[in-house]
């Protein structure tokens, strides 16, 4: 059986006065990496999912979480992890 990792990157961006708790809480977030920041605010954020819909309803997730102004999907790639070619 296929088996396919789905990479998302997003950009959020959140209130700068609750900039710490907005990181503290996507680090709870299972499957959610965070690789780059800016002191007003900004965050670039990457998925790692199973399923294209845990995407969404991550997003979603991250759109309801205090201090988060807004999320914005930037990038999606279905990876084949079986070892055949990538899936795009």
């Amino acid at each position: 059986m296929e088996k396919t990792l789905h990479i998302a990157s997003l950009v959020v961006l959140a209130r700068p006065a609750l900039f710490d708790a907005v990181k503290a809480n996507l680090r709870l977030l299972s499957g959610v990496e965070l690789h780059q920041e800016s002191p007003a605010g900004k965050l670039v954020v990457v998925l790692e999912t199973e399923h294209e819909s845990q995407i969404l309803q991550r997003i979603d997730q991250i759109n309801r979480l205090p201090g988060v102004l807004n999320a914005a999907l930037v990038y999606h790639e279905m990876l084949d992890v079986t070892g055949e070619s990538p899936c795009l």
